[in-house]
């Protein structure tokens, strides 16, 4: 499903990870995408799009396509995923 540009924007979600596995990190992801699918079956539209970890800062960073950043925060709250903070981005 794509959502509409015109009233969808992207979000980064920032994560700092400090220890995290690359199978928590394979579990984190998983967990995002499924919640993000949960909610728009809900009828709450937000659609995961892809995640940057940096090793070397133990960070973390995964854009969202969302109507506004509470919904990208409720999604990551019911998945029991950490993040630091979540701010309006622009995916080139």
């Amino acid at each position: 499903m794509s959502l509409q540009a015109d009233t969808y924007k992207v979000y980064l979600v920032d994560r700092d990870l400090p220890g995290i596995t690359m199978e928590q990190l394979a579990g984190a992801q998983r967990a995002a995408i499924g919640t993000s699918q949960q909610f728009t079956a809900a009828g709450k539209p937000v659609r995961y799009l892809r995640s940057t970890f940096v090793p070397g800062e133990s960070r973390c960073m995964c854009l969202f396509e969302a109507p506004d950043a509470a919904l990208v925060e409720e999604v990551n709250q019911a998945a029991q995923l950490p993040y630091t903070r979540i701010v309006e981005a622009m995916d080139l």
